[in-house]
Formats: structure tokens, C-alpha cells, sequence
């Protein structure tokens, strides 16, 4: 169904953290921006659509102040908003909002370490842009910060911090597709496994709060109402978001699932994982009985590559592109 295409070339390889792949499809031009973390640093690489041109750029972590040692990011993603783009990165000192291309930062917010226990690692993790002019980071010691982005310029405000969660966040997704009423638009999720369902606006409205089983939630996305969940047991779960009922169960992988996504036009839902395999899957509902329904489509295995990213290059999913702990390049695939 898909087969490997003309990878891209990193200036550095990727870490082994989650979610560690974001891509920007520019509308109308054949050009797409991948981008991938290690260290204090993360990779911007602008691909034409034939693979064979490329441009870089390299962006370091904000010390905020007399830092005394380097600060590591720990994720960065693209958040797509009706009026603008930024590139968002966090890390272990803070958050940062970029142009989209990197080249101008218009917002820094250093974490506040007296918020955490002595001894805790402080850091944020999770970003995902929600309710039009909103995006949302997630921090290690629980707390969603809510950040009110303007049409343009650089007066960015944290306009409300969200405290349902009790362990770090590890990801944030948002609706993709057409949530049912009273589905929410917004899902946050943290260490212990723990997931809540959020409606943005004014002020966000906690709808469902799914209970731990004992098992960290790595990646998680939300589409037409319904939560897809990655955790660390390699299974992958979907919930109804208005209510949090599990619907749907899968032993998707052997080791610890690192990344999801999806794609909003067909619900196809991509995962990858340390066991060197990425798997395609196609979500639907049952028009007569409205269940959750999921079918395998697709298996790839990465070969000796502990899978850290995956994302789909299209809203269609008819691509995705992969990276991997140690791998110097993102891996594409296209369909055949």
C-alpha cells in the first residue's frame, strides 16, 4: 500500500523522545517543513516534494537568564492557527513561539521552577494549537498553559492554566475532524496514563476525565468525537471523547508506542513504536450502531530503529514520513 520514497537528510539525528516529528504542509506549493529534536537543538528542514531539494536551519533552546548549563528541548511542533503559523518549541527552561520559519522568535515563557518539588525535573511537553487563536503546553508538573495568540505581533498572554492533571503532561491533541456536539475539541494526557477531554473558549470546560490503569500515554489525537490513545504496553485505545467510554482495544505493538497521528479528511491513524514497526490503521463509525470501528492497513518495519516520530504529509494520509532515536535522515513513504 505504501512503499519508501527519497528520505531527507538531518544535520543531526533525533532523540528518543515522544512525538518527536512535526510537519508543516505549505498550501499550494509542492515544499513541505519537517522538523525533529536532539539536545539543546532542533532540525528545520524544507523538502520539495521530489525529495531533491532541501534547506536547513538549526534553532537552540532558550537559556531564560544566567543558565549555567545547556537546556534540552524536549519537543517541537507547528501549530496551525485561521491566522497564523508559529513554530512552537519547549524545553527544559521554557516555551518558545517562532514564525513558522524559524526566523523570528515573538514569544519566550520561562517555566516557573518554584511550581515543582525539589528534585522533580522541570520541563514542558505537549503543544497543540485549539479553538482558533489558542495553543496549549503541557508542563511536568501537570499544568496546561493556555496561551492567547493574536492575529499577528508578539503580545502573547497565558490567558488560563489548566489543572486537572497530577503527573507530566506528554501530549496534547486537538479536534481533528467534526466533532459531534458536546464531544469536546481538546484532549491532554500525562504520565501516569490519565486522560482529559477539554472544550475550548473563554475559559476551557473540563467533559471527561478517563482514569489511569497503570500505564503512561505517550501520544494521543482526536478525531470526530472519538480519543485515540498510544500507551507504553503497546496498546492503542479509543474512548468516546464525551464521555470517556472505551470503545476499542488493540495489542498494536510489542514495545512502548512513541508517536500517533491521524489524519483528519479519511480517519486513517498512523502509530510507531520501539518495536521498529509503524502500522497504518483506518478508523470509522458504524452508521447502524455508531461504534468505534478500526481495521489494520498497513505494517512497516523500520529495520534496528527505535521509531520516535510519525506524522502523515497530507490530510488525506496518502504519505507519512518517520524518524527514529539515532536515525540522521526522516524516512518517507508514499503510497504505491
Amino acid at each position: 500500500m505504501y512503499r519508501k520514497e527519497k528520505s531527507i537528510q538531518l544535520k543531526s539525528s533525533s532523540a528518543a523522545l515522544y512525538n518527536n516529528l512535526s510537519v508543516l504542509r505549505l498550501p499550494g506549493r509542492q515544499l513541505a517543513c519537517f522538523s525533529t529534536v536532539h539536545g539543546p537543538s532542533v532540525n528545520v528542514v524544507s523538502a520539495a516534494a521530489d525529495g531533491l531539494g532541501f534547506s536547513h536551519r538549526q534553532l537552540q533552546a532558550k537559556e531564560g537568564g544566567m543558565a549555567v548549563s545547556t537546556s534540552i528541548l524536549t519537543q517541537a511542533a507547528w501549530c496551525v492557527l485561521p491566522s497564523r503559523v508559529l513554530l512552537v518549541l519547549t524545553s527544559q527552561k521554557g516555551i518558545q513561539m517562532y514564525e513558522s520559519d524559524g526566523s523570528i522568535m515573538v514569544y519566550w515563557h520561562a517555566l516557573d521552577v518554584t511550581e515543582h518539588p525539589p528534585g522533580q525535573a522541570v520541563f514542558a511537553r505537549g503543544i497543540a494549537a485549539a479553538g482558533g487563536r489558542f495553543i496549549c503546553v503541557g508542563t511536568s508538573s501537570g499544568l496546561v498553559l493556555v496561551f492567547g495568540i493574536p492575529h499577528k505581533g508578539t503580545n502573547i498572554t497565558v490567558s488560563e492554566v489548566l489543572e486537572q492533571h497530577h503527573d507530566a503532561i506528554t501530549d496534547i491533541a486537538a479536534e481533528l475532524g467534526q466533532a459531534p456536539d458536546g464531544a469536546g475539541d481538546l484532549v491532554t494526557a500525562d504520565d501516569s496514563g490519565t486522560l482529559c477531554v477539554w472544550s475550548a473558549g473563554e475559559e476551557f470546560t473540563l467533559l471527561s476525565k478517563i482514569p489511569a490503569f497503570g500505564c503512561t500515554c505517550s501520544s494521543v489525537k482526536l478525531w470526530n468525537g472519538v480519543v485515540a490513545a498510544g500507551y507504553g504496553n503497546g496498546q492503542i485505545r479509543l474512548y468516546e471523547a464525551a464521555t470517556g467510554l472505551l470503545r476499542a482495544e488493540v495489542n498494536a505493538h510489542a514495545r512502548w508506542i512513541y508517536a500517533l497521528d491521524l489524519a483528519p479528511e479519511t480517519g486513517k491513524l498512523l502509530s510507531g513504536a520501539e518495536d521498529s514497526f509503524v502500522h497504518v490503521w483506518k478508523l470509522s463509525r458504524n452508521p447502524d450502531t455508531n461504534d468505534v470501528e478500526i481495521k489494520h492497513c498497513h505494517a512497516e518495519c523500520v529495520t534496528d530503529t527505535q521509531v520516535c516520530g510519525v506524522r502523515f504529509c497530507d490530510p488525506e494520509g496518502t504519505s507519512f514520513a518517520v524518524t527514529g532515536y539515532d536515525l540522521s535522515e526522516i524516512l518517507r513513504y508514499g503510497q504505491a
